[in-house]
């Protein structure tokens, strides 16, 4: 099988979910690298606006205002990438979103509608990218979790969905590379807890401000693992120290695992009330920072700065 990734100053790159986050933080550093990018993501202004600072340095990037449960949208970003510029190389599905709450609380729409930008929006961009990587090489790159193999209580749909996604990027990782033998090299990312504005965008059922539990990692170590893996064949990357402790534990000592998840139960709560309880599961947040916000700190919407 012919492994054709190009160095990254000579790709296209599509970034899905690329308006905060670790989405945004990819996009910003490959364009800093010599990538032509495409994001794409529901938060029309927040996109323009990277777009923009992206072109104003020196760099090529165009954006897309689509939503990824919607296979009709996932296409338009193929094809505006195509018309702008003649070919995708590397294809990263990273849109997301979570809800915090029991499982016997969240409603049955909420959880489909989770499943819908979770996995269908993996599928839709899988399955629409590969006939443009299949042309000349690249690499299909499905940001999963460590709750890909552990999981996270008080998240519960947001961890089957995760499972979800690794379940079908192995598979078609067998169909594609092992099968077909076509020169695309397929990589599940697997971040343990990231410092991003993921608890601020999810739908909360709790009583309190969501959180992710500490440690969290940079989201720019995420941002160089997807990197990584789009100039070189890599199967599955966890980034972070957690990802791999959590995964071993629930392969190999699922019992300890699953004490210690019960622990984290806590742990995802500010001890102040819920500000945006309905997230951005239906909505665009219009965020666009990389990092998260602490107890009573306000996401500044349209930064773009670390902080």
């Amino acid at each position: 099988m012919r492994r054709l990734q190009k160095p990254l100053e000579q790709q296209v790159i599509v970034v899905t979910g690329a308006s905060s986050g670790i989405g945004l933080a990819t996009a910003l550093t490959a364009a800093k690298r010599g990538a032509k990018v495409v994001l794409a993501g529901r938060s029309a202004g927040t996109l323009s606006e990277v777009t923009a600072k992206i072109t104003n340095s020196g760099s090529e990037a165009i954006h897309v205002v689509a939503d990824v449960s919607r296979r009709a949208e996932v296409q338009a970003i193929a094809d505006a990438a195509t018309a702008r510029f003649g070919r995708i190389d590397t294809w990263v599905n990273n849109a997301a979103v979570s809800i915090y709450g029991r499982l016997d609380e969240v409603s049955e729409e909420d959880s489909r509608r989770l499943f819908d930008t979770n996995f269908w929006g993996v599928v839709n961009g899988s399955l629409i990218a590969l006939p443009h990587l299949k042309k000349s090489g690249g690499a299909l790159i499905n940001v999963g979790s460590e709750v890909s193999e552990a999981v996270v209580p008080l998240q519960g749909m947001y961890t089957a969905s995760k499972h979800a996604v690794k379940g079908f990027t192995d598979t078609l990782r067998v169909e594609i590379e092992n099968i077909d033998r076509a020169p695309v090299a397929i990589t599940l990312i697997q971040p343990t807890a990231v410092d991003t504005p993921f608890p601020q965008n999810a739908r909360n059922y709790m009583n309190k401000e969501p959180k992710l539990p500490t440690p969290q990692i940079d989201p720019q170590k995420v941002a160089d693992a997807i990197l990584d893996a789009a100039t070189g064949n890599r199967r599955a990357i966890k980034v972070g120290a957690g990802a791999t402790l959590n995964t071993f534990l629930a392969k190999f000592a699922p019992r300890l695992g699953a004490a210690l998840a019960a622990k984290q139960a806590k742990r995802q709560q500010y001890d102040e009330p819920p500000r945006e309880p309905a997230g951005t599961l239906y909505t665009p947040g219009e965020r666009g920072r990389v990092t998260g916000s602490g107890p009573s700190k306000r996401a500044e919407s349209s930064s773009h700065q670390r902080s």
